[in-house]
């Protein structure tokens, strides 16, 4: 998926499937502050800024 079709607030398995990455991997980031999740619902469901996502991409293929 191109970066122009992303929607501006990913969910995990969007944010994972960017990154390439483990859903676990991605928690473990929020946690340890690599990158910022916005919580939302009752059960506090991560949600993810396409800028983000997509700046942490950036610093990964550098």
């Amino acid at each position: 998926m191109k970066s122009e079709e992303l929607p501006e607030i990913l969910t995990m398995k969007q944010a994972c499937e960017v990154l390439n990455c483990h859903p676990n991997t991605l928690r473990n980031w929020d946690t340890e502050g690599k990158i910022e999740a916005i919580r939302f619902g009752s059960r506090g469901d991560r949600r993810f800024r396409k800028s983000d996502i997509l700046a942490l991409l950036e610093t990964q293929n550098e």
